[in-house]
C-alpha cells in the first residue's frame, strides 16, 4: 500500500471530503486514490495513462507534463475516476501553474518546453529546398536522355545517308554501243564531280548510257548526239577533245539538248 508523504496522518483512512485551502491537485487526487485502496496500475489500466504520467500528476511536476491544456484533461480524467468535482481541481491548478513553470495555464502550445515533430522552425524551408533539389536532379536526368537520342538519331540518319549514297552510286547502269560500232564515230568524254543521272542517245538511236553516274563516260557515237543531265553543274563534258560549255543549255540546274560536230 502507497502512503503520502506530505500528508499529515500516512494511516487515515477516510477520504477528504473537498481540496484543501493549501493543498495541491495531484496531492489531493493521490489521496483519495488511496483512501479508495487502488494502485497506480489499475489507474494505468483503466484510463490509458502511463504511469509515469500519473506519477507526475500526483507529484504536481508540471515541468515533465504537456502544455497545461493537456494537464487539464488528465486531471479531469483522474477526478472523473475516483468519482470526484474536477472543477476546484483544475481552479487550484491555474492558481500555482505559473509559479511553478513561469507560463500562464492557458498559454499556446507553441511557448510550451514541448514541441511537435514536423513543426520546427525553419522545416518547411528545408522541404522546399529538397523538392528544389529533386526538380534539378530530374531536369537533368531529363536534358541527358534527349541528348542520348539526338545522337543516336543523328548517328542512324548518317548511316541511311551513307547507306543510301553508296545504293544509288553502285546502281548506275551504263550501256555502251557495240564494240564494232565505237571503230568510228565521234568521240564524247564526260567527268562527274558527284553522282548525277545521264540519258544519252546517239543520230542512229543507240542507246549510249543511260542512268546515275559518278565516275567518268568515255563514248562513242554518231553525232548529233541527245544528251540529258539531271545536274549539269556536276558534269564537264568535251567532244572531240574540243570542251563543251553546258551554261548555254541550262535551265533550273538541268540540261537537255543535241550536240553536234
Amino acid at each position: 500500500m502507497e502512503v503520502n508523504p506530505n500528508s499529515q496522518s500516512n494511516h487515515s483512512s477516510v477520504a477528504p471530503n473537498a481540496l484543501g485551502n493549501v493543498q495541491r491537485p495531484g496531492e489531493y487526487l493521490r489521496q483519495i486514490r488511496l483512501n479508495k485502496q487502488r494502485e497506480l496500475a489499475d489507474v494505468e489500466r483503466e484510463l490509458n495513462i502511463p504511469v509515469k504520467t500519473l506519477i507526475a500528476l500526483e507529484q504536481d511536476d508540471y515541468k515533465v507534463l504537456p502544455e497545461a491544456t493537456f494537464i487539464k484533461g488528465y486531471y479531469r480524467t483522474y477526478a472523473k475516476y475516483l468519482n470526484v468535482d474536477a472543477s476546484n481541481i483544475i481552479q487550484r491548478f491555474d492558481e500555482i501553474y505559473a509559479n511553478d513553470t513561469g507560463l500562464l495555464p492557458n498559454h499556446a502550445l507553441n511557448n510550451s518546453p514541448i514541441k511537435i515533430m514536423g513543426k520546427l522552425p525553419g522545416s518547411n524551408r528545408d522541404r522546399n529546398r529538397k523538392w528544389l533539389k529533386r526538380g534539378v536532379i530530374g531536369l537533368v536526368i531529363i536534358l541527358i536522355i534527349a541528348a542520348i537520342v539526338g545522337i543516336a538519331q543523328n548517328w542512324s540518319s548518317s548511316a541511311d545517308v551513307t547507306e543510301e549514297t553508296e545504293v544509288e552510286t553502285s546502281n548506275v547502269e551504263v550501256i555502251n554501243m557495240d564494240g564494232d560500232a565505237a571503230v568510228s564515230g565521234n568521240q564524247l568524254k564526260l567527268e562527274f564531280n558527284r553522282p548525277t543521272s545521264v540519258h544519252i542517245v546517239d543520230s542512229t538511236g543507240k542507246v549510249l548510257a543511260t542512268g546515275r553516274q559518278s565516275s567518268a563516260l568515255s563514248l562513242n557515237g554518231e553525232a548529233p548526239f541527245q544528251i540529258r543531265l539531271d545536274d549539269a553543274t556536276a558534269v564537264s563534258l568535251t567532244l572531240n577533245n574540243e570542251s563543251i560549255s553546258l551554261s548555254p543549255y541550262t535551265v533550273n540546274g538541268k540540261a537537255e539538248f543535241r550536240l553536234s560536230r
